[in-house]
């Protein structure tokens, strides 16, 4: 387990892709909270861990997890009033030629009918809003992508995914709404790169922030067209 902050009422865990968050199907000890378990195995009193939000099983990068009730609370409180705000780094397929390099994307999302885990933009569907900037456009092998920046105004399952996609501009490798394996990528392309919050007890925001997963900087390095003017 990748601990980033830690104090008596949260964790920040840097989670790599491919590892689920809760036990599920196939997945009942390889688990970050069954790691977390573990990690405090030895405490005389275990924490409750309770994970705010959520990542897809592929997603890397940030995710907070409360230690007790309170400190849960407190922090799903900060999500519901926007004082919680997560910030997540894309790669997305194609240039951004004609079409504004940022801007809000407001379409609605709902589930598709019968389908097991697939969601569309649909006017029955709720509110979902994205902000987004591109920061960089590469290409790799005379085929473009993008990196891109993206702030949650809600919190709905694969709205990232589907709003990208919605652009003609899904996330590299996403095999549901982009392209399998595409550049190689054998996970869709998405990174939990800040998060912004007031620790429980405190009226100051905090800002924790996680290093760019090394596949994007692989893939960015390889490429064409790589930016000197991007600081991380």
């Amino acid at each position: 387990v990748s601990i980033v902050f830690e104090n008596e009422d949260i964790v920040l865990v840097n989670k790599p892709a491919g590892l689920v968050i809760h036990p599920c199907h196939g997945h009942y000890s390889d688990t970050l909270l069954s790691y977390l378990a573990w990690h405090y195995r030895l405490l005389p009193e275990q924490p409750l861990l309770c994970p705010i939000g959520r990542l897809d099983k592929d997603t890397s990068g940030l995710i907070l997890i409360a230690k007790n009730k309170y400190a849960a609370q407190q922090l799903e409180r900060q999500r519901a009033n926007h004082t919680l705000s997560r910030v997540y780094l894309a790669l997305a397929e194609g240039h951004w030629t004609n079409q504004s390099k940022s801007g809000l994307i407001d379409r609605p999302i709902e589930k598709v009918p019968e389908c097991f885990n697939r969601y569309q933009v649909a006017d029955t569907g709720r509110p979902s809003r994205t902000e987004y900037e591109v920061l960089s456009e590469f290409t790799y092998t005379e085929t473009p992508f993008s990196l891109v920046r993206l702030k949650l105004q809600t919190g709905r399952t694969h709205q990232i995914r589907v709003h990208m996609a919605s652009l003609s501009h899904p996330l590299l490798g996403d095999s549901i709404y982009g392209h399998e394996g595409f550049l190689g990528f054998d996970r869709a392309a998405l990174h939990s790169f800040e998060i912004t919050c007031q620790l429980p007890g405190h009226q100051d925001l905090a800002v924790f922030s996680s290093e760019m997963p090394e596949d994007f900087q692989k893939m960015i390095a390889e490429s064409k067209k790589l930016s000197s003017t991007l600081i991380w």
